[in-house]
């Protein structure tokens, strides 16, 4: 639904994608509209998980502690090919499957399994080791190996605003996707069949859907997306990731409250 509709939304939000030096002025001074000034990102965690896999649960559980620094953008993708197993997992879609797949491909390992944990983009480690993913953290979060173009994301009048800097000057620019995600917080599911049959497990900032709204090719753009375009029952957040090509380094990310 939200792909279908921000398509719809895209000639409305064209006119607002162009270069304009609100965004710039707005990002070098810190003067984002609504006062919101948020914590600079140095890491992004897209775990790919499932309900139908034994060894998530403990992935799950760490993404959430993971989730409370305010310094991490952490996020569930959870993907649905172990559904045969014997349980559909209820949060899993075809397009988090096919997201997996894209930075496998990118990586040119092929190494798609569960839980995996995609840090800034680049690197994947195993979900469930903490000491493996603060390693990655650190390996991708030098500077210009993670994300470091400003993006700031607000609420005004029922559109949601998206505004990035420009590269900073002498930098390669790779062109890169902007997309926008909606996120469930929280939800919890009892498992009745499958490998975790029994268990009551809790997910954390559940990503429902990731659509591509523009292209950044070095430029301060703002982007304006009315609100009911991405809402959806049980969403409370909406996440903006920039993307070198569809499946390459995050260079910026920002996220903001629906509600």
């Amino acid at each position: 639904m939200l792909r279908r509709t921000l398509i719809a939304m895209l000639v409305l939000a064209s006119a607002a994608m162009s270069p304009i030096r609100a965004a710039d002025d707005a990002l070098s001074n810190g003067d984002v509209p609504g006062g919101l000034e948020p914590t600079p990102v140095r890491a992004v965690i897209e775990l790919f998980t499932s309900q139908g896999c034994s060894s998530c649960p403990p992935a799950d559980a760490l993404l959430k502690k993971l989730s409370e620094d305010p310094t991490i953008i952490a996020l569930s993708m959870p993907v649905d090919y172990w559904d045969y197993l014997g349980w559909k997992d209820t949060f899993a879609t075809p397009r988090n499957t096919e997201r997996q797949r894209g930075y496998a491909k990118a990586r040119g390992d092929g190494a798609i399994y569960t839980p995996q944990a995609v840090i800034n983009g680049t690197v994947h480690v195993n979900g469930s080791s903490r000491s493996d993913i603060d390693a990655a953290i650190e390996a991708t979060a030098r500077k210009d190996k993670g994300p470091h173009v400003p993006v700031r994301v607000w609420q005004e009048r029922n559109t949601l605003n998206i505004a990035t800097a420009p590269a900073a000057q002498g930098e390669t620019v790779r062109e890169a996707t902007i997309w926008l995600g909606v996120v469930q917080q929280s939800g919890s599911v009892a498992i009745k069949k499958g490998e975790n049959a029994g268990e009551a497990i809790t997910y954390t900032n559940i990503v429902k859907d990731l659509t591509p709204i523009g292209l950044w090719k070095g430029q301060a753009m703002r982007i304006q997306i009315p609100r009911g375009a991405v809402m959806q029952a049980d969403t409370q957040k909406f996440v903006v990731l920039m993307q070198e090509g569809r499946a390459g380094p995050i260079i910026g990310a920002a996220w903001a409250n629906l509600w």
